[in-house]
């Protein structure tokens, strides 16, 4: 395990998988993200317009460099159906050399 250099993991909710595909394209597409894994079966209850909410939802956990997060929410915020996507940023800490540094040859560098 490594000391990772600002790289970061991004949750993104979906509705569905071809939501969470189209993001993930977009993404991908423009090197903002590595790697997304699209994860089924969450269900999310939260609070919205007053009320409990629940739904089935997917996750998608997207890996990117820390400099790129305001772009990568841009884009989610583009293409996303809701109003008010989640996009939460978690810090990668540590991880393989390997990985990390694929991670960070394969997104584009800030400009």
């Amino acid at each position: 395990m490594e000391t990772s250099p600002a790289t970061t993991a991004v949750y993104v909710t979906v509705p569905d998988k071809e939501t969470g595909k189209k993001i993930a394209s977009a993404l991908l597409e423009s090197r903002l993200a590595a790697c997304v894994n699209i994860i089924p079966g969450v269900e999310s209850m939260y609070w919205w317009d007053g009320a409990v909410q629940t739904d089935s939802e997917l996750l998608l956990m997207i890996k990117t460099r820390q400099a790129l997060v305001s772009d990568l929410a841009a884009k989610v915020q583009e293409v996303h159906p809701y109003d008010t996507p989640e996009v939460i940023a978690v810090p990668i800490t540590s991880g393989s050399a390997e990985y990390i540094r694929w991670l960070v040859e394969s997104t584009v560098a800030p400009s």
